[in-house]
């Protein structure tokens, strides 16, 4: 299964409510995950602009989509992206048949 990176930051509620009762926030999102089709391979809380990073092993990108709008939707969390992870094999693959389609690509502007 493809490998998803999501990094955000959680809203101001969400701090203030973590600070009155502290709480470990990976079981929840390993079980949303889990809902959702995928599995929570790493959840980590950061320092800087985001306030977590969350790597997760989803079906496709609807599913991690899926998951991220119903954690998004419970105000919990705020200016999520999920990116795309790719091995490097997978990247020398997608670079070689981006190599056999550019013979064939006019770019804008070419003429």
């Amino acid at each position: 299964m493809p490998i998803f990176i999501t990094q955000g930051r959680y809203s101001q509620s969400a701090i203030k409510g973590m600070v009155a009762k502290p709480e470990d926030r990976a079981e929840a999102v390993a079980e949303l995950a889990g809902k959702a089709g995928g599995k929570l391979l790493h959840y980590w809380v950061t320092l800087g602009e985001y306030d977590f990073l969350v790597v997760f092993d989803m079906p496709s990108h609807k599913e991690v989509s899926a998951a991220m709008l119903a954690a998004g939707a419970g105000g919990g969390i705020t200016d999520f992206r999920t990116t795309l992870a790719m091995t490097s094999a997978e990247a020398k693959a997608v670079f070689g048949a981006a190599g056999d389609l550019t013979a064939s690509f006019r770019p804008a502007g070419a003429g």
